[in-house]
């Protein structure tokens, strides 16, 4: 079933100017970019993307994190895209993701693991008005 998802190349990587690999390797896997931009969200903005997480002891390092410096956000187009994406980026931790998927290539840390990926359909349907329906 074609579905969509969103996809974000967090600061790491855009700091790296991984955007082009990170893209091309989604392409190769059959991911067609349906849309695409770059921006920078405060750290409000932040809070309430990741507001699903707000119990737990990361939070507010993953919301400084995600608003420390520029962003891409993509809508992510194809077949299963929501489970085929999950399985494209890897492990949260990059040390314990499968070998060639994006974090464990260019992941730094458990926090800065250069991508996000929506873990639902419902999530992604949410994530992306998020970003694009504003």
């Amino acid at each position: 079933m074609t579905e969509q998802t969103l996809s974000i190349i967090k600061p790491d990587a855009v700091e790296r100017n991984l955007e082009d690999k990170i893209k091309s390797f989604y392409e190769k896997k059959n991911l067609k970019i349906f849309k695409h931009k770059k921006i920078q969200i405060t750290k409000d903005e932040a809070a309430e993307f990741y507001r699903i997480h707000q119990t737990k002891a990361f939070y507010e390092n993953l919301c400084n994190y995600l608003s420390s410096g520029p962003i891409i956000v993509m809508v992510l187009e194809g077949e299963n895209a929501v489970i085929k994406n999950r399985e494209i980026i890897g492990a949260t931790d990059p040390s314990k993701a499968n070998i060639g998927t994006l974090r464990q290539m260019y992941g730094i840390s458990i926090d800065k693991n250069s991508v996000h990926g929506s873990d639902s359909l419902e999530n992604a349907k949410t994530e992306i008005e998020f970003f694009f329906n504003k």
